[in-house]
This record gives C-alpha cells, structure tokens and sequence, in this order.
C-alpha cells in the first residue's frame, strides 16, 4: 500500500493594496476653502469700517458760537434740518445783545429786540420781548440745489445777513448785527463763508454776512454703495435661477413663484433705506431701480412660462 503526499495547495497571492487616496486631502480642501472666505470677509469688513472712519472725519460740527454778550451784537443760527425736495433750510435764531442792551445781573433784555434776516423768511421779524432771557426762535431760510443729483447734490443760501431793532414803535433803533453759524447736520459737510454786506457802507472790509454750503458727506456713501450692490444682485439670483428652470437643468418648483414675489416687493423699501431718501424720479431711480423691477418682472415672467409648458 503506497502513500501519495497530499497535494500542494497553490500559491496564494498577496492582497493588492489599496490604490484609493487618502482622505486627508479632501477633508483639508473644504476647510481651506472655508477659511480662506471666512479671512476675506474680515478684511473687507474691517476695510470697510477703517474707510467710513476716514470719510466721516470731514463732517465735523461748525465751532460753537461764544453766547455771552459782548461788544457787538450777534445773531446766532443754530443749523437744525435741511428739507432737500423743499430746498428749505431750518434754523434756530439766537440774539445776543451789546452790553449795553443786556442787564447782567437778571440776565435780561433791557428792551425789545427784533430780528431781521436777510433775504427775508418767511417768519418775518422774530422778536424777543424785554424782560426775558433770550430764547431761539426757529425759522427757514432759502436754499438753491437739486435733490435728483442725490448722492452728490449740495446746497447753498443766498448771502445772510440781519439787523437788530431795538426799542418800541416808532422809536426803535437799527442796530448792526453779525451773523454766525453753528451746529451739526448728520449726513451733510457744513462750511460757511464769511462776505461783505454791499449794505454796509461805512466799512467796506466787515465780513458781517455769511453764505451757508452743504455738500452731503462722504461717509454715508459706502453705505450707499452697499445698498445699490444689494439692489443689484436681487434681480442676478432672480435670472440665474429663472433660466436655469427654463433650460431644464433643474426641476420645477411652483411654490418658488413666491420667492419672486418676495423680491419684487422688496426693491421699493430697500431703495427707501438708502440714507437721505433721494425723491421719487431721482438719477438712481432712472439708472438702477427701473432696471431692476424690469429684470425681476422678466425673472417672474420666465418662471411662468416654464410652468405653463410643463402644465400641458
């Protein structure tokens, strides 16, 4: 009886190793990506508040006005608003007397004093009666710009200048006066140039008159700038999505018709935010807004198109 030797079991082959990637990479890419939006958005941001700081530094306030009497009388307009669409500006109108018309001790007018702007407003003589401190008496003076040029748009007075009426009745007494001009308006750069009243013909080198300018500030404009981007990308996402449903590269979604909706009703408040609200009809309206509402009414349109096609 012969023995055979078992067979030989063939030869196993080694396993391949894995030819795959490894994952590391392709989780350290989003991250990246991530980060490096996350940076970018912090130095625009910061880039932006560093230039609004720089801009807003030309809107500082017009140097107070000394209120205590004094050698000369002195009529003080406080700045207080500015009606672009009117062309009005509101001030507050301060006399401060000579020492000789006011009793220090009660702190007191010694007789009644009138004021008298020029060109004339539409509040007439503004009186501050004897016996009472002075208090400010409001009142509008006449401006010359245009609102349509909104951001840009600045405004300027005619020449300013008053007088003083003091006494009762027919024995009043003009009384030169020297107009100053102080304040704050937000959102506007305030400058005041100091002129010769032609009136004024005893001394032909007084600067007793001033002209008024307002030119809107530069910080505000960033803002503007955002607002417009804002506008502007409404009506993008509304095409891009519109033509993409169209084309049949994504499916149809009817409830999306109200995102549409959303955007449409959402241009006229977003352009009313913009700071200083230009008036209806301005530059931007004609330039931007228009546009806008049509692309989106054209985004709608093309959206209702793509349904009435799939609804046969």
């Amino acid at each position: 009886m012969t023995h055979s030797a078992p067979p030989t079991p063939p030869p196993t082959t080694p396993p391949k190793p894995s030819e795959e990637p490894p994952e590391a990479p392709k989780r350290t890419r989003p991250v990246a990506i991530v980060i490096g939006i996350l940076v970018a958005f912090v130095i625009v941001y910061v880039l932006s508040l560093f230039g609004f700081h720089l801009l807003a530094q030309s809107s500082a306030p017009l140097p107070k006005v000394e209120h205590e009497p004094g050698d000369d009388t002195v009529v003080s307009l406080r700045l207080d608003k500015l009606d672009t669409v009117a062309n009005r500006l509101t001030v507050k109108v301060l006399v401060i007397p000579q020492k000789s018309e006011y009793n220090e001790q009660l702190r007191v007018l010694k007789d009644d004093s009138s004021v008298r702007l020029y060109p004339e407003n539409e509040s007439g003589d503004l009186s501050f009666p004897a016996g009472k401190a002075p208090a400010v008496v409001a009142t509008t003076l006449e401006t010359h710009g245009n609102a349509g040029n909104w951001p840009f748009d600045s405004y300027s007075t005619d020449m300013i200048s008053a007088e003083v009426l003091v006494g009762k009745g027919d024995a009043r007494k003009y009384v030169p006066a020297r107009v100053e001009v102080e304040g704050y308006l937000d959102g506007w750069d305030v400058s005041v140039q100091r002129v010769h009243d032609p009136e004024d013909k005893e001394d032909p080198n007084s600067t007793e008159a001033a002209i008024i300018t307002l030119h809107r500030a530069k910080g505000p404009l960033i803002f503007d700038l955002g607002i417009c981007l804002v506008l502007f990308a409404l009506p993008t996402l509304a095409l891009a999505v519109a033509t993409q449903i169209a084309l049949g590269k994504r499916k149809f979604v009817p409830p999306f018709v109200t995102w549409f909706a959303a955007l449409l009703f959402a241009v006229i408040p977003i352009r009313n935010f913009l700071p200083g609200s230009p008036p209806p009809g301005a530059w931007i309206d004609q330039a931007l807004v228009i546009w806008v509402l049509m692309a989106l009414v054209g985004a709608m349109a093309l959206y209702m198109i793509t349904w009435y096609r799939q609804s046969d």
